[in-house]
């Protein structure tokens, strides 16, 4: 899909305020409302636009502590990488997962309510996880931002 200056503008204003109606949108980006409507439908139908949601602040949820985990595999073989994935998925306590490139093999972000729940998830659920040859973890000091909207 070609993405064009107005469809830059579009997806700026959204990824600022996704709860924007159709109609304020239009105003900020300079066109009527049809084609506004058509524009964001579109983005969406190809996948540009990946959903709404709302942003939470998890200390105000009582989720006060993060951690990275750095985890390596013992096996790179995709039956082994897939079981592991399978895995992460169903943690909820798990809110980011990335695959590497090299080693470490994944980068885990973890929120928890403190320390000892974490430890608790360590011990009982990441430890366990499969195919896991190394966990190394580092806590976060302070979020500085998280969200970053995407430039284009």
């Amino acid at each position: 899909m070609e993405i064009d200056k107005i469809d830059r503008k579009i997806l700026a204003e959204l990824q600022a305020d996704g709860r924007l109606s159709v109609t304020e949108l239009a105003d900020r980006v300079g066109l009527s409302l049809s084609p506004c409507h058509r524009r964001v439908r579109t983005l969406e139908q190809e996948g540009v636009i990946k959903g709404y949601r709302a942003q939470l602040d998890s200390a105000a949820l009582g989720l006060k502590f993060s951690a990275i985990v750095f985890v390596t595999l013992r096996e790179g073989d995709r039956t082994a990488v897939e079981a592991f994935e399978r895995a992460v998925v169903d943690i909820p306590q798990i809110v980011d997962a990335k695959r590497l490139f090299g080693e470490p093999d994944y980068l885990l972000q973890v929120t928890t309510s403190d320390l000892n729940a974490f430890q608790k998830l360590y011990d009982d659920q990441l430890s366990s996880l499969p195919n896991v040859r190394r966990l190394i973890s580092t806590l976060v000091m302070k979020t500085v931002f998280q969200d970053r909207m995407l430039c284009m």
